[in-house]
């Protein structure tokens, strides 16, 4: 399986002309970034877990959410998202595909001795822009056909509904 953990408040610092904690909420941005992120899984064939440290929560427990059709996870109390994601990455890097974002220079080094891939914010922001682009560029090279019932009967059999319809079948 391929996985692609993504350290959310980190990413949201890192993209600062998207994001500006000065005038927006860091929920605000969150809700954003999630929607942006929700958006790239659309395109992608890739498991979706975006972590987000235990930012403002006095649980002691790790809680999960989806977001659409994204993994959201809040670490637990006194958890970085970057021990979550350095777990994660020793407990699955060895034997399925496991992309980490992040900008934490020492983060992108434990992922790799993990057997995980690094990808720093600003390749992923560019990743998501090509990514977008590829998905425009399939949709204007195959115009969408009409996607109803009757498309994909034969006309035999269009011709024997009409009739029924009109009531001499």
């Amino acid at each position: 399986m391929e996985y692609l953990l993504i350290d959310g408040y980190n990413v949201i610092n890192a993209w600062k002309d998207i994001f500006d904690l000065n005038r927006q909420s860091l929920e605000d941005c969150r809700d954003k970034f999630l929607e942006i992120i929700s958006n790239y899984q659309g395109y992608s064939n890739t498991k979706i877990i975006v972590v987000f440290d235990a930012h403002k929560r006095n649980e002691w427990k790790t809680k999960t959410d989806t977001y659409d059709n994204i993994t959201i996870v809040y670490t637990k109390k006194n958890q970085t998202a970057d021990h979550y994601i350095e777990r994660f990455v020793y407990k699955l890097g060895k034997e399925n595909i496991v992309s980490v974002v992040t900008s934490d220079y020492l983060e992108q080094r434990i992922v790799l001795s993990g057997g995980g891939v690094r990808i720093t914010p600003k390749e992923f922001r560019q990743e998501i822009i090509n990514e977008k682009a590829r998905t425009r560029e399939k949709i204007t090279e195959h115009p969408k056909k009409t996607n109803n019932l009757v498309s994909g009967m034969s006309r035999d059999v269009i011709k024997r509904l009409e009739e029924f319809r009109r009531g001499r079948y």
